[in-house]
């Protein structure tokens, strides 16, 4: 398994350039609405500048419907400056390197994320990352790909 996934994020790495998408990744989840959580998170993380890069990068991003899921408080929790390792534990674990598409994923795969933990894709019932839903898949952008999923996703402890 870990060599499709080094397999793919070779692949990925060389059809990035293909991208007719002209914004970024964070350009397209602020132009998108649905984002705005996700956002002000990854300014709090510090991270804006990592995902406006060059990339290739895949983010499953949560929608701002997602984190309102959260138990009461997480949110605003996460976003003071003493959690932000935390949170940038979080939010990394939602990116993987290169630029996955839908009809790269196949059942059971898993894919080390930058936070350094691995997902679990599953195939049985739609598409699902970890315990996420993928709702939308395969919004390009100039640096890589976005799949909204609806739930937050969390790292291991």
């Amino acid at each position: 398994m870990r060599k499709t996934i080094i397999a793919l994020a070779a692949t990925t790495a060389f059809t990035a350039p293909a991208f007719a998408q002209d914004m970024n990744i964070i350009e397209t989840a602020v132009g998108a609405g649905n984002f705005t959580t996700l956002v002000a998170a990854v300014e709090a993380a510090g991270l804006v500048e990592t995902l406006s890069g060059e990339g290739p990068l895949t983010v499953f991003a949560p929608t701002d419907d997602a984190f309102a899921a959260l138990p009461e408080g997480t949110v605003e929790s996460l976003l003071l400056p003493e959690n932000r390792d935390q949170l940038v534990s979080i939010l990394t674990y939602h990116v993987v390197p290169g630029a996955v598409m839908s009809t790269d994923l196949s059942d059971g795969m898993t894919a080390a994320t930058v936070q350094g933990s691995e997902i679990t894709i599953d195939l049985d019932s739609g598409v699902m990352v970890n315990e996420a839903n993928v709702v939308t898949a395969d919004i390009a952008a100039s640096n890589g790909v976005i799949h909204v999923i609806d739930a937050v996703i969390l790292p291991p402890m």
